[in-house]
């Protein structure tokens, strides 16, 4: 792994009264989870390995455990590897996602709900805007991802955000503030991981819950890597006039999916997805969201 380059750029922007000017930087991370992350929460359930080139989380009935980066991020490309609980999972949550905080908070998850051994995985995928969420697409992995790590990526600019599995995009939620729908674009996010005990909702609605007597689960991240637009509190380019287009040259923020990508997510829903909020009649009985229409 390599260690954490970065190039700085600085421009200003205006975004509201309350999140005020901030700076922004680019960087390009081989990641290192040292680094990178701090543990926030599972008192020494959560470790660090290999001299940081792999972080688990362990859940047992006490206590799951969770992770974060340092750097908040105003839009970001991540990959990260899991290898997630395996054996009788059931009633166990594995997370890795974006948010910022509060109320109105902005939200890109990627959740891992647990099975029965034998069962598939559910990929459990959110976007929240404004702290507005209840955009859930769900899948069924078509490998077992405990017996070996897979690529799960978030690639979040200005235009779209697009979620894959080993480099196979299998959603996508576009910029389409022109319909007046919100996209998160103004608030920096960390990186989020966690490993929790969900058994209330998270393994058929509920219906199985969690044998403790498998406790300790165990789920394992490595190979975290990104290119990012660090947001930082750095005062001196807040009134900076330099233009963000240097930046923004980099592909990755100008990045969309291209007849091959959306072919690929077609192939994924058709035969994977197996709840889509989109179609979901029950709860949105006067029509899908604005966001589901052509």
């Amino acid at each position: 792994m390599h260690s954490i380059k970065y190039i700085i750029w600085a421009f200003g922007i205006y975004l509201s009264l309350s999140l005020s000017f901030f700076s922004i930087a680019f960087a390009a991370s081989a990641g290192n989870f040292n680094q990178d992350f701090e543990i926030t929460w599972g008192d020494g359930r959560a470790k660090i390995l290999e001299n940081g080139q792999s972080l688990s989380l362990s859940l047992d009935k006490a206590s799951g455990s969770g992770f974060r980066s340092k750097n908040e991020y105003l839009f970001a490309k991540i990959d990260m590897q899991l290898k997630l609980v395996s054996g009788n999972s059931a009633g166990t949550v594995t997370t890795y996602y974006l948010s910022s905080l509060g109320s109105t908070h902005d939200e890109i998850d990627f959740e891992f709900l647990g099975n029965l051994s034998g069962d598939p995985y559910t990929l459990h995928t959110n976007v929240f805007t404004q702290g507005k969420g209840n955009r859930e697409q769900q899948f069924h992995l078509w490998f077992d991802p405990t017996k070996d790590f897979h690529t799960y990526s978030i690639l979040w600019n200005p235009q779209s955000i697009i979620f894959s599995v080993d480099g196979a995009p299998i959603r996508e939620f576009k910029n389409l503030e022109s319909k007046g729908i919100d996209f998160p674009k103004n608030q920096p996010m960390r990186i989020y991981a966690s490993l929790w005990d969900a058994e209330n909702w998270a393994t058929r609605g509920g219906l199985v819950k969690t044998d403790w007597s498998q406790a300790p689960f165990t789920a394992t991240y490595r190979n975290f890597n990104a290119q990012v637009c660090v947001w930082t509190s750095s005062g001196s380019s807040c009134s900076s006039n330099k233009s963000p287009s240097s930046s923004l040259s980099q592909s990755w923020l100008r990045e969309s999916l291209d007849s091959n990508g959306l072919a690929k997510v077609q192939w994924a829903q058709k035969n994977y997805m197996i709840y889509n909020y989109c179609t979901d009649a029950k709860r949105f009985p006067q029509g899908p969201p604005s966001e589901c229409l052509p």
